[in-house]
C-alpha cells in the first residue's frame, strides 16, 4: 500500500521522525534525503544541539527546499535523551499521530521505516531490533557486539522487559503510548534512555512490537559511545530493577494483608 501525501501513512496517520544531531554535518543530508525517498508522507524534525560543525546551517538548507523537513535549535549540547523528549513534546503540540526516534549517523537504514511504520498499524510501540531473527548487523567491532548483547540480556533480566533489544534506538511510538508512559521521570540518556523507555513502554502495558533491521556501523563522523554512557545504563538499569523488586515484594505483602 503507498503512503497518503494528505493523510500520512496508512493505518498510522501524520508521522513525525525526529533526528537529534550534533557534529553529524557528514551525514544529516544523505539520510534525509534517503528517508524523504522511501517515506515521502512523514515530516521530519532535525533537533539540533548546537552544533559546532554547521549541522544546524545544513539541516535548515534542507527545510527551506522542503516544507516537511523542519529544524529544532537547541542551545547547548544536552544528550540523546533530551533531544528525543523534546522532539516529543514538538510533535505534541503540532498533533502528529505517531513519532519515530531515527540515528542520524546512517546506522538506521530509512529503507527500514516503511517495515516499521506497517507494523505501527497494529502496535503501540515498533523497535527496529538487531536481535531478532531475520536482523542483521554489519561493520560492527567484536567488543561492541559482545556490549550490545550482554547490556540487553542483562536489561532484559534485571527489568523484566519482553524484548531483545531493549538499547535499541531506531522506534515508532504512537501518540497515545507516548502519553500512558511517565516521561516527566525521564533522566536518562544514550543506551539507558531507550532502556528506560522501554520499560516505561512495558510498566504502561502497551503493546510493543519487534522488527527486524540492518544496523550498520557509522561510515563518517564520531561515534558518541563513551564509557561513561555504559556506566550510567549500566547504574540506571541495576537501579531500576532493584526499584522494582521492591515494589512487587511490596505489592505480594499487601495482597497477603490481613
Amino acid at each position: 500500500m503507498t503512503e497518503a501525501a494528505d493523510g500520512g501513512h496508512p493505518g498510522v496517520g501524520r508521522v513525525l521522525v525526529v533526528i537529534p544531531t550534533y557534529n553529524e554535518a557528514d551525514n544529516v543530508t544523505d539520510v534525509v534525503a534517503r528517508l524523504r525517498r522511501v517515506a515521502p508522507a512523514v515530516d521530519v524534525l532535525v533537533a539540533d544541539d548546537n552544533s559546532p560543525d554547521g549541522t544546524g546551517a545544513l539541516a535548515e538548507a534542507l527545510a527551506g527546499t522542503d516544507p516537511r523537513v523542519h529544524v529544532l535549535h537547541r542551545p547547548r549540547k544536552e544528550g540523546l535523551g533530551a533531544a528525543y523528549l523534546a522532539g516529543f513534546a514538538w510533535a505534541r503540540q503540532r498533533g502528529y499521530d505517531a513519532v519515530v526516534e531515527m540515528d542520524a549517523d546512517g546506522s538506521h537504514a530509512p529503507e527500514d521505516l516503511p517495515a516499521l511504520l506497517r507494523a505501527a498499524r497494529d502496535a503501540d510501540v515498533v523497535i527496529g531490533s538487531r536481535w531478532t531473527r531475520g536482523a542483521r548487523v554489519t561493520n560492527w567491532p567484536l567488543r561492541r557486539l559482545l556490549l550490545s548483547r550482554g547490556g540487553n540480556l542483562y536489561a532484559r533480566l534485571a527489568l523484566g522487559v519482553p524484548v531483545s533489544d531493549a538499547t535499541g534506538g531506531y522506534r515508532v511510538y504512537r501518540a497515545a503510548a507516548l502519553q500512558a508512559m511517565e516521561l516527566r521521570s525521564v533522566r536518562s540518556q544514550g543506551y539507558s534512555f531507550q532502556v528506560e523507555l522501554s520499560r516505561l513502554a512495558h510498566r504502561a502495558g502497551v503493546r510493543i512490537v519487534e522488527v527486524p533491521i540492518t544496523f550498520a556501523e557509522r561510515e563518517r563522523g564520531a561515534s558518541k559511545m563513551s564509557p561513561l554512557i555504559v556506566a550510567e545504563a549500566l547504574w540506571r538499569i541495576t537501579t531500576w530493577g532493584l526499584r522494582d523488586r521492591r515494589v512487587r515484594r511490596t505489592r505480594r505483602g499487601h495482597r497477603r494483608w490481613p
